[in-house]
């Protein structure tokens, strides 16, 4: 059976595009020779659309979406991801449903049997869970078509699982002889093979062939890496979907074809890539067509601009210096030197002279004390108020260049660095940020090496560099590492053979700016921890990590 595969990007909400495209690739698939065609989960309404799922309206929209697209399908049947209407009482109203569509009509519903309710999903809160799984029975054949998570629960593959049912299990015990599989599945750094391993890990227990369909592009925080796949029954790679781009392929599953060769692209280029497309996804899809960012000279920015130009192309990116009395002239001719570089837009606006107003402004209230980081975060707020004039005025998103190693310590500036739109790199740590740049550099200099070289600072006193309060970033990053991802304690931290001292502070420092966090620009999701949606602490509380 050739089974065609549509991985495609979905914008929440936006059901006539969203259709359309859908058809269109059906057509293309249907034209490639397939028999059977399968879109990711949700796709009709966009995943993951959270509370416009508790709006009648929504529900609606997608219903008659579902209805749309089924006229415009002929004798190939395509199964698709919408949300379903549930008669189950008492229950939740909704369910995440895959639908089979054939010759105008829809011919066969199935709902998605686990519901996950960790890290950054919240699909419980919604839907109602399938009581029961059965094959869909086409060309004398069963396929157990099924929902993403309903295949990520093998015994096998993982030490715990978190289900007590295994829905694919059920399928084979009916005679499912082919196992579909319709994901809308986040990426992070390495998901991507953890995910193809278990895939393979399934199709080998099972013995029979399997085709996995996975969303691709980015909505707010979540970044879908694509990566559909193609097994046959030993396990072995068919075909793969590109990473991070929409694809389109018709696979035989049954023909005795060589297996396909899998290789995996250097984690720095997953993330440039990953990181760009959530930049270009976000902006067009909340209607914006260029970015505005401060460059400092320092590397998190020329990252940021880097990933900009990549996502939107440099015509639709400005950068902007904006110099103060702690500025160094290295920092400005880097920032010029990457603007250069890049072939992109560069203003330089001073904000000293603002910035001797609001000291004047202030002094009489401030008589007496001694300069402090109150004064350091005045120059922060008036580098934030310059880009959001600037955005207000031209209709230019905002991207703050911060990094996970300063967002988890606070070494950042509420309503000053901290401002804009979307918080590009706010899931990469501080060493890998210098990882990222040195693969933007591989073939060419873009980034100046000065900005990757020179102590890292924020410039806001004489001298100031960023282990002024600190630790050396390799340090911080791995307590972070086993803190924030890893959820180890305090002492299990210590004996890893970090500094008592160190790792007590870097923790109170993580507490402590739960506050700053909550308050930040929504940030692309590329670890398996990342803050935001993914981890929900409470602000005010009084819980210490303990020895």
């Amino acid at each position: 059976m050739k089974i065609g595969v549509l991985q495609l990007n979905s914008t929440i909400g936006d059901y006539d595009a969203n259709r359309s495209k859908l058809i269109a690739a059906y057509e293309q698939a249907c034209a490639g020779g397939a028999e059977f065609v399968i879109a990711p989960e949700l796709f009709l309404c966009g995943y993951p659309p959270r509370d416009l799922l508790l709006r009648p309206d929504f529900i609606e929209a997608n219903l008659t979406a579902l209805t749309d697209t089924a006229k415009k399908i002929g004798a190939v049947p395509l199964c698709v991801g919408y949300v379903d209407r549930s008669g189950a009482r008492p229950g939740r109203s909704l369910t995440n449903s895959a639908a089979v569509l054939q010759n105008g009509t829809i011919i066969w519903r199935h709902d998605k049997s686990l519901l996950p309710t960790y890290d950054v999903f919240d699909e419980d809160r919604y839907f109602e869970p399938a009581k029961s799984t059965a094959p869909f029975a086409f060309k004398g054949r069963k396929l157990a078509i099924t929902i993403c998570e309903d295949i990520w629960n093998d015994e096998d593959f993982w030490p715990e699982r978190l289900y007590r049912r295994d829905p694919v299990k059920e399928l084979i015990a009916h005679g499912a002889d082919l196992i579909l599989n319709i994901a809308a599945s986040p990426w992070h750094a390495g998901k991507e093979q953890t995910r193809l391993a278990m895939l393979q890990r399934v199709a080998r227990d099972e013995k029979v062939p399997l085709v996995q369909v996975n969303l691709v592009g980015a909505n707010d925080e979540l970044i879908f890496d694509g990566h559909s796949v193609a097994l046959n029954r030993q396990g072995e790679v068919l075909a793969l979907g590109k990473g991070f781009a929409e694809d389109v392929f018709v696979i035989e599953v049954d023909g005795h074809a060589a297996p396909a060769r899998t290789t995996w692209p250097a984690p720095e280029e997953q993330l440039f890539r990953a990181l760009s497309l959530g930049i270009r996804d976000y902006v067009h899809k909340c209607g914006f067509k260029s970015v505005v960012l401060g460059l400092s000279g320092g590397i998190d920015s020329a990252l940021t601009a880097v990933l900009a130009v990549e996502a939107l192309g440099a015509d639709k990116v400005l950068g902007v210096s904006m110099p103060a009395r702690y500025s160094s002239t290295g920092s400005l001719t880097d920032a010029e030197l990457l603007a250069k570089n890049l072939g992109i837009r560069y203003e330089v606006l001073p904000i000293e002279p603002v910035f001797k107003g609001v000291e004047a402004q202030l002094a009489k209230v401030f008589a007496g004390t001694k300069p402090n980081e109150a004064e350091e975060n005045i120059q922060s707020r008036l580098r934030g108020v310059t880009l959001m004039a600037l955005s207000n005025k031209f209709g230019s998103l905002v991207l703050t260049t911060g990094n996970k190693s300063e967002m988890a310590v606070g070494y950042c500036t509420l309503y000053g660095d901290m401002c804009g739109a979307l918080a590009v790199i706010a899931d990469v740590f501080k060493t890998d940020v210098y990882k990222i740049a040195r693969w933007v550099n591989h073939d060419r200099i873009v980034i100046p090496t000065d900005s990757i070289t020179k102590p890292p600072s924020a410039e806001l006193r004489p001298n100031q560099t960023d282990q002024d309060s600190l630790p050396e970033y390799e340090t911080l990053d791995a307590i972070l590492q086993l803190y924030v991802v890893e959820h180890l304690s305090k002492d299990q931290i210590i004996k890893r053979g970090f500094a008592a001292a160190v790792v007590n502070d870097v923790i109170n420092k993580v507490t402590f700016t739960e506050y700053k966090r909550r308050q930040a620009a929504p940030g692309l999701r590329v670890s398996p921890r990342a803050f935001g949606m993914g981890r929900r602490n409470p602000i005010a509380q009084r819980f210490r990590a303990t020895r």
